[in-house]
């Protein structure tokens, strides 16, 4: 079966390095990011290549998580690569347009246990397509926050 690939962007009146800064800063990642995920580092908090992190999935009881890696980094972009229940990259791509930054977040993902599989496109997905809508609109909330606050 072929990945799944959910992609959406969204235009944010501020420069690309601010934007940048609010998906690879763990502080203002933290003001955007879904509360019901955490990101936590594994050692110390970076995003350079071959950094490790684990999203928790706060859930009562279970708590799954993700481990990733930063498999691609250049400026305006961070790539986290992850293993466990879903296997895929999440990308996060920055594009100047303007006075302002068109900025792309691509979830690219298989999950290999069928159960788990069906369970997430029958429950899941839609709402997972809508919070990452929800996330960018936070995102470009904090980022034109930033933005303004700087100049």
């Amino acid at each position: 079966m072929p990945p799944q690939i959910f992609e959406q962007s969204i235009q944010i009146n501020a420069s690309a390095t601010i934007v940048e800064r609010c998906f690879t800063d763990q502080v203002l990642m933290h003001r955007w990011l879904n509360p019901a995920l955490r990101c936590e580092p594994i050692g110390k908090w970076s995003t350079e290549l071959g950094s490790l992190s684990r999203f928790v999935i706060q859930v009562p009881l279970l708590q799954p998580a993700l481990r990733s890696v930063v498999a691609e980094r250049e400026p305006g972009l961070v790539v986290w690569e992850f293993q466990g229940f879903f296997k895929g990259r999440d990308r996060w791509e920055c594009h100047p347009e303007g006075k302002g930054t068109r900025l792309v977040n691509r979830f690219e993902f298989e999950i290999p246990n069928p159960i788990v599989q069906f369970g997430f496109n029958t429950f899941a997905a839609q709402w997972t397509r809508t919070d990452m809508m929800a996330q960018l609109r936070r995102l470009k909330r904090v980022a034109e926050a930033v933005y303004q606050g700087a100049k």
